[in-house]
């Protein structure tokens, strides 16, 4: 047994402690990887019901800790990736927000994407060479979890309803340049002549009638209701068993899905254990759902209806139904109230895409060279439209990348890296309103989102063709 965590300096890993990791796991004679022990017993799957530790005593305990559980993120993140302000020319979000730009996975001393592109997976395996910044990305603490805001969501909320989403023992992680603008605007499939029906407010249950009385119709403005209304969660509910100082109502669906799009607050995966095996998941935009059929980080759920009971049920309290009836589970009717939230969430449209033609393909009297170059290839030798077909950009499938071709097992800050499986192919449109990428939110940039696929799909991209991918993307 050891409490580790496995970092990159220089082309070297260091072993470090961290708090609160255990690490179930064999070194393996020679590589300095933590793999898992096959022999280790699980822990159990169930949650402890009974809470015997005082509130007081845990605020106390997890406070102190919590300086040094985010400097071992905010180092991980810092090695894995160049933060730096750093806008890409041009490149705006709906209501302004700069669009971060160039590849900020770093890599290892004395290599370069040239060389990395040109070795294969096993070498990139043998060689310990797969950027870190291509990693599975842990949440800030991944063997205690749960729900976590950035703070421009957190203070807007304090400032209209009083309600306090601050955690006592976590910050959120990524700066504020990587995440969507905030708010964001909402358009809606039903008005697209009112353009951004958002007025630049964060639609909470202060000011959500206002803003959709004569917009939306009685059963529509019912499900606005109920997606701003908090309900109990795992980290914020009316026990002592909760992370937030005074006994909280709860969380809403759109403190997350801001405004039906996504504010970039994670969470860790509900369906799967042990812990160390669960996946952080970036929260993903709700805008253009009516043409997706791939719902739940699993997947496995087939209509907004369903996950939007789904959430209720089984995510707001990581999948245990016990924990669940003593936080305050609130079960939803189907009828009455799942079918007026999901008729809301199934008009949410993307953002406007002026330079595409009803195809969902760019109009050539409006696109630069670039931007013609960069479709052609995305439908050609990248391969991208092989899974993200016009005019949606997606083929409502699962895909599995198998990018542990790449790497040994091991264990980053409490989170084992291991296979990622099957992910869903999300929706491109609007793409540069979402950030960060990828299930987990380990690519900053749609640059390095390009490297990422260039590398783990073998494409040999020169590098004139991935900045004309990016500037196609950039028109979606």
């Amino acid at each position: 047994m050891n409490r580790t965590v496995c970092q990159r300096i220089r082309g070297r890993r260091r072993w470090a402690a961290l708090p609160g990791a255990v690490v179930v796991c064999a070194l393996v004679a020679g590589t300095g990887v933590a793999q898992p022990d096959p022999a280790a017993k699980p822990g159990t799957s169930f949650t402890k019901v009974d809470h015997t530790e005082a509130l007081a005593d845990v605020i106390k305990r997890m406070s102190a800790a919590k300086p040094g559980i985010m400097k071992a993120q905010l180092d991980l993140l810092g090695l894995r990736y160049d933060l730096a302000e750093r806008p890409a020319p041009g490149a705006k979000m709906f209501r302004g927000k700069a669009v971060q730009g160039g590849v900020r996975v770093r890599l290892g001393e004395g290599m370069t994407w040239a060389k990395l592109s040109a070795m294969t997976p096993a070498e990139i395996r043998e060689r310990g060479v797969f950027p870190a910044g291509f990693m599975p990305l842990p949440h800030p603490n991944h063997p205690e979890g749960g729900m976590l805001f950035p703070q421009f969501e957190i203070d807007e909320l304090n400032a209209q309803e009083g309600r306090d989403l601050t955690r006592f023992d976590l910050e959120f992680d990524l700066p504020d340049r990587f995440l969507p603008e905030f708010p964001p605007a909402i358009f809606l499939t039903t008005r697209p002549d009112l353009g951004d029906v958002s007025r630049g407010k964060l639609v909470t249950s202060a000011n959500f009638f206002e803003l959709f009385d004569g917009v939306l119709n009685p059963k529509q403005i019912d499900g606005v209701r109920l997606l701003v209304t908090p309900f109990a969660q795992q980290q914020f509910n009316m026990t002592t068993d909760r992370r937030s100082v005074h006994a909280s109502r709860g969380v809403s669906c759109f403190d997350c899905h801001a405004n039906g799009h996504t504010n970039g607050s994670t969470h860790l995966v509900g369906d799967i254990r042990p812990q160390e095996f669960r996946h952080r998941i970036d929260t993903p935009s709700l805008r253009g759902v009516n043409v997706q059929r791939l719902f739940g980080s699993q997947r496995a759920l087939k209509t907004v209806e369903d996950f939007t009971e789904f959430e209720q049920r089984a995510a707001y309290f990581d999948g245990d139904p016990v924990i669940a009836t003593k936080k305050g589970l609130n079960i939803l009717d189907r009828g009455t109230q799942v079918h007026p939230m999901a008729e809301f969430q199934e008009i949410l449209d993307f953002p406007p895409a002026p330079k595409l033609n009803v195809f969902g393909k760019l109009d050539q009297s409006l696109a630069t060279e670039s931007e013609l170059r960069g479709e052609a290839l995305f439908i050609g030798k990248a391969q991208c439209a092989a899974c993200h077909t016009p005019p949606y950009y997606t083929d409502n499938l699962m895909h599995n990348l198998r990018t542990e071709r790449f790497f040994e097992p091991r264990m980053i800050n409490g989170r084992m890296a291991s296979a990622d499986g099957p992910i869903k192919t999300f929706t491109l449109r609007g793409i540069k309103d979402s950030p960060p990428y990828l299930h987990d939110g380990r690519l900053l940039t749609l640059d390095d989102t390009v490297e990422f696929f260039n590398l783990v799909l073998g494409l040999r991209l020169t590098e004139q063709e991935k900045k004309d991918l990016v500037a196609f993307m950039l028109c979606l």
